[in-house]
Parts: structure tokens; sequence; C-alpha cells
């Protein structure tokens, strides 16, 4: 491998202006796709094949579209010591809710004081009323949007109390803002410092932007053929800025210590491809592997998700690979500090001013059991939290908003059930008559506060139950009921009864997911395990890794649980409200965090595999690996760290968690396991920990250090041939 990408990069350097100009092209022809082709995003999550998702489905066609469509629940709350049927009262609700239907795109508005069907509270100081739009909250426009946000504020008339709360009120997921520039800002900083020299890092942060807009822009250019997930683009970001910085940043650091090393700069570019390069495609194809592999959970639009962030992922390992030495090529030796383009070359890679990391590696080499057992230990206890995770796909409204004070209206007036209604659809010929024995049968079950009279289609064809749980939509109780509904209430002959509604939607997919998170961690471990095992031809350093890895998972959903659902230090990262954790969240934090960790293990290992090839002993070979390693790893773990920390406090109620547990997991990683752990695990294990078995020996080598290119370095020019 190492072998070709050096042909690879040579030939780009080479022909750094046609190589230049394919890649602005190919940015350019995405962006107008992005443009002319992009489509709307989509803000809910449903899993094709389950009972709650078919049901829906049903619904739609036998009730219409306000059956199914997104929806806005307002509250009108009287004034202290009077009551919402008061005559006044009652004529201003009214007022209100015929307004609401006359808003652009609203289908259906229920009337509170309707006498077969009234939304009232017991002691009459509350009216509830429910708007419906005729399609998904994804479709609802932004005017829309503005109709209804300005037809609530000029419902507050006469002493009333009015707040709303429904997906119809939020906006999918946006990209853009302040958070993308933080993170771009820190990482030009740390890269500034780390190159001492600007235009080193602006060339680095120029190239990543390149690869980060070409993904992006190709998945907004997607979304106009395929129904994507809102957060897909934003993860994108994250990840391709992310990556796309730290592979050039890997590759660039090589280029200056060949230049130091007296290599011209075309040889210089072409060698780093040869050797950082492999390290960046096998880190590469690790974070291909945990994404890609989310298709094999069998959720939709996981598998999207997945695929679209690793097709970012393949961009930044081919701009690396391609664009980065074709830059080069252009800034040649300024790529070095101005008081180093013209010292004498030196055989030391390793510059100057490392005193601290080689103290740091020799400290932590000779007393490696207390390093080990430290940093375990300190990990574990972070990772506690995590056995109390609770996961939800609903999604609690911030403090303070108007959604939030609608759900404490609501929770306290109506009870907490009214917030997560359970919807039966029955549906076939015998449905209308079956559906009144059905409805006796629920209206008996434990935690059932009201089961209404069935509401049959113009068709006769289905007969719509709603049931009124006793507890939250979060609450266990709650899923138990979905569950001894589909237990206790049979189907009859002409007739099907489903369980339904975003409440049993929530419920099937976060257990759908929770059952796919062991499947999916097994898989990518497994065969990241089998890549490392090829690129360091050792079975121990893999374990190594993958052991740390696991350390790292559980501190980082530890940490994220503590702050976004016990609500510790939340108000440090406007974490915005607490509770538990989005039901996706694990899975993605899983395989983008694998992926990333497993960069760090293959860039320090590498080295100390390389020092360890050359000779030196196996503890020496960790601390001179380490030494030339570890400063670009810890400016990487910084960049990524500021990226992804950068989305926490201006970023959704969904991206928020994700962004959290990825920098605090990248930090836990890169300055405990990678700096920590790794070192000592490996001065621990001593010569065995490059130990393959014999019967392995047959596995091909993928050459991730370069070695192929320092043995056709090392040949002899041949002698001219007399004539």
């Amino acid at each position: 491998m190492a072998t070709l990408l050096h042909r690879l990069g040579l030939g780009a350097v080479r022909h750094r202006i046609i190589v230049t100009v394919v890649w602005l092209l190919a940015l350019l022809a995405v962006a107008f796709g992005a443009v002319k082709l992009s489509g709307e995003t989509v803000n809910t999550f449903r899993i094709p094949g389950q009972e709650s998702t078919i049901a829906l489905d049903l619904m739609k066609d036998r009730f219409g579209d306000a059956s199914a469509g997104a929806t806005v629940q307002v509250v009108f709350e009287a004034p202290a010591g009077q009551k919402i049927t008061d005559q006044a009262l009652a004529g201003t609700v009214g007022q209100s809710v015929a307004a609401f239907g006359r808003l652009p795109g609203v289908v259906k508005v229920s009337n509170p004081f309707d006498k077969q069907n009234p939304s009232v509270s017991r002691d009459l100081s509350t009216a509830l009323t429910t708007i419906t739009y005729g399609v998904q909250p994804s479709e609802v426009t932004d005017d829309e949007r503005t109709a209804i946000t300005d037809a609530l504020a000029r419902a507050h008339t006469g002493g009333l109390t009015v707040e709303a709360r429904g997906e119809a009120l939020s906006n999918p997921a946006d990209i853009g803002g302040a958070s993308e520039l933080i993170g771009v800002v820190v990482a030009l900083i740390v890269l500034a410092l780390s190159y001492g020299s600007l235009v080193a890092a602006g060339m680095n942060l120029v190239t990543a932007i390149v690869g980060v807009g070409i993904g992006v822009a190709g998945i907004t250019t997607l979304s106009g053929f395929v129904q994507l997930q809102s957060t897909t683009p934003i993860l994108a970001v994250m990840l391709g800025l992310a990556v796309g910085i730290d592979y050039a940043l890997f590759i660039v650091t090589r280029f200056r210590h060949e230049l130091r090393a007296g290599k011209d700069v075309e040889s210089a570019a072409a060698y780093a491809v040869g050797t950082a390069g492999s390290a960046v495609v096998t880190a590469g194809l690790t974070v291909f592997i945990a994404l890609a592999g989310l298709s094999v959970v069998g959720i939709p639009f996981l598998t999207e998700m997945g695929l679209a962030a690793s097709a970012t992922i393949v961009v930044a390992v081919l701009v690396a690979i391609t664009l980065v030495p074709a830059i080069l090529g252009f800034i040649g030796k300024r790529a070095l500090p101005r008081k180093l383009r013209n010292a004498p070359p030196t055989d030391n890679l390793v510059e100057d001013g490392r005193g601290f990391i080689k103290g740091w590696a020799t400290t932590v080499t000779q007393k490696r059991v207390t390093s080990l057992i430290l940093a375990v230990l300190a990990l574990a206890v972070i990772a506690l939290p995590f056995f109390k995770m609770e996961t939800t796909l609903a999604q609690r409204s911030p403090e303070g908003s108007t959604q939030a004070k609608a759900d404490a209206i609501i929770d306290e007036r109506f009870g907490p059930g009214v917030s997560g209604p359970l919807l039966i659809l029955v549906d076939g010929p015998n449905a209308v008559t079956y559906a009144a024995t059905v409805q006796k049968q629920i209206a008996t079950l434990p935690d059932v506060a009201l089961a209404t009279p069935p509401q049959p289609d113009q068709k006769q064809s289905a007969a719509l139950i709603t049931v009124i749980p006793g507890s939250g939509a979060e609450d266990q109780k709650t899923v138990d009921l979905v569950h001894n509904i589909r237990d206790t209430v049979a189907d009859s002959d002409g007739a099907k009864v489903y369980v339904t509604g975003q409440t049993a939607i929530s419920i099937d997919v976060s257990q759908k997911l929770n059952a796919a998170l062991p499947v999916y961690l097994a898989l990518v471990v497994g065969l990241a395990f089998v890549l490392l095992v090829l690129v360091f031809r050792s079975l121990l350093v893999p374990v190594v890794g993958v052991l740390g890895f696991l350390l790292t998972i559980g501190a980082s959903f530890g940490a994220t649980v503590a702050v976004f659902q016990w609500g510790w230090l939340s108000q440090l990262v406007n974490a915005g409200s607490t509770g538990p954790i989005i039901s996706l969240a694990p899975v993605i934090i899983v395989g983008i965090l694998f992926g990333l960790a497993m960069d760090y293990q293959v860039f320090l290992v590498s080295r100390m595999h390389e020092a360890h090839a050359h000779g030196a002993s196996p503890r020496d070979a960790i601390v001179n690996g380490f030494r030339q390693a570890a400063p670009v790893v810890l400016a990487a773990a910084a960049i990524m760290f500021a990226v992804f920390a950068a989305f926490v406090p201006q970023g959704n109620d969904t991206v928020k968690p994700i962004a959290f547990a990825l920098a605090v997991g990248i930090a836990f990683d890169a300055f405990v396991i990678r700096m920590i752990a790794v070192p000592a695990a490996l001065s621990l294990l001593g010569r065995s920990a490059w130990w393959l078995p014999s019967w392995l020996r047959w596995l091909p080598e993928l050459d991730v250090e370069g070695a192929a290119l320092e043995r056709k370095q090392s040949l002899p020019e041949p002698e001219p041939a007399s004539v």
C-alpha cells in the first residue's frame, strides 16, 4: 500500500495544477447540484414493518391526512380565580380557535368545548385544542410556522395564558451558525501553533473545507432524491471537518519532517503520502467500517445516516492523499517556519522542544503499572452513570420555551398521559362492530386513564380509539401498557387491532435501537480488530486498542448521562433540557467514536511499530514512537474536541448530546487512553506485544509504516554498464 500511495502522491504533486482544478470543479459541480436539486429533510424517525408504522400508514389511508399530519396543541389557561368556561373567556377562546382554522396548511382544529368530546380540565381552568396540518412535520413550511406563531401571539388577550407545543412548531436541524465558525477558528489556532506557520495552517484548513464542502453538498443534493434525516448534514459537517483537518495534519507533519531530512519538495510530498498517507487510509477505513456498519442493524434512517457520513470520510481521505500533496507542491518550504527553511538537513525527525513529551513517555513506561491502574480507574468511575442510562425518541422541550410551559400546564391540569396518547386502530370489514369490544377491554387494563369511544371512518372499514395512559410518555408504565394491549387484545375475524401514535412509535424505535446496539458493537469491533491485526501483525496490540475503546465509550456515555439525563453541570453546556437520552444517540456515538479512536491507535502505535521494526528495544520503541506521534495526535485531538464541542452550546436538542459525547470521548481517548493506558500496557507486554502466532503468518502485510519505501531507498544505485 505504501508504494502505491507513494506513486499517487508523486503524481499529485507533479501534476498539482490539474489535481487542484479537478477538485475545485468537483466542488462547484456538487454545489450547483445542492442549489438546484436539493429536497426537504425529515425530523421524524420511523422503522418500516413495525406495527406502529404500518398502522400509521393505514390511518392516513382510512381517515385522510388529518389523522397522521403534524399537530400543534394549544392550551388556554384562565386567570387565577376564573374558569375557562366563563362566557367572556370561552368567547375569546372560540375566536382564537376559529382563527387557527383559517391558517395556511391547517386541515382541522378541535373545539375544546365540543359537548361530545370536550377538552377542558376537571377544575374548568384550562382548555386544550389541537391544530392538525395535512403534511408531515418536515413538510410544514416556514411561512406556515410564522403564521401559527403570530396567531398564538394574538391569542394572549383577556388575561389568558396561551402556550403551545407540537412537532409542527419545530424547525428541522439546520446547518450553519456559530458552531462551525468556532470550530474552524480553534482549529486554525491549534494548527498555527503546531506548525509555526500560518501558510501551512491555512492550507490544512482549506483542503479540509473543500472536502467538507463536497461531502455536505453531495448529501444536500441527495436529499432531492432520497428522504434523509435532518441531522445527517450536521453529522457530516462535524465528522468531515474533524477528520479532514486531522488527516491533512498527519500528512503535512510528515512532509515537514522529510523536508527537514533533506528531501526536495516533490520527494517529501510523495514520501509523506506513502507513509503517513498509509496510516490515513487505514484510519479512514476503520471509520468507514464503523459508519457503513450502521446499515447492518436494519434501521433505514440509520443506514442512510451511516452511508452519508461514511461517504464524507471517503472524500476526506481522497482529499488528503491527492489534493494535500498537490497544494504542498505549491507552498513548498513555506510549510516550515521561516527560521527552519534554510536550516541544514537533520536525520532526527523529532522536532526540537519535545522534552516534555519524551519525559511523559519515559515516566509512563517506567511507572507503567501505576499509570495503567490510575487511567483505568478514572475512566471506570466516570463510566458509572452509564448503567443508569435511559433512552427515548421523544425530544424534551428547552426549559423556558412555550413548549415546556405547555407541557407543564397540560401535565398539571389534564394529567401526564395526555402528553403521550396511544391510538388504537381497528381495521377490517368488522372493525366498527369489534371496536366497541376493544374499547371496553382496554378501559379495564392497568394505567389506562381514559379510552374514548371508537370513531369510525366514512367507509365504516376502520375505527380509531384514543387511549390516555395514567403515566407520561417516557414512563416505564406506558411502555408496559403498550405491550399489555398488544398481548391482551386479540384480533377477530374481519378486524385487526394495531397500537400506534407517536408514543408507540417512539417505544418501538427505541427498543429496536437498544436491541441493535450490542450486535452493532460486536460487528464493528470484530471487523476493526481484524484490520488492526493486518496493520500491526500482532494480536495483543489490537486487543489493547479495543479494550481502551470500550473504556472510552463507557466514560463518554457516563459523562453524557450525568449532564444530559441527570442535569449535572447542564447549564455550563447550555443543555436546554434534561431527561432520557435520545434513542439513536448511542448507536451513532459508538460508530463515530470507535472509528476516531482507532485513528489515534493507528497513528500512535504505527510509529512505535516502525521504531521496533528498526531494531529498537520494546521500551525504546514505545518512547521513540511516542515522541514522534504524540504531539500530532494531541493536536489532532484538540482540533476534533473543538469541532465537536462547538456544536454543544449552539446545536439543537438532537445534536447536543451526540456532540458532547463525541467531544468528551475524544478527550478521554486521546489524553487518557492513548497517552497513558496504551504506552503503559504495551510497556508491560514487552516483546509479546508484537507477537503473531505462526499459524497467522500468512496474513498479508499492509505496510502502514512505509517499510517498502525505505528498502527501496536503501538499495544501492546500479552502476552504469561498461560499453
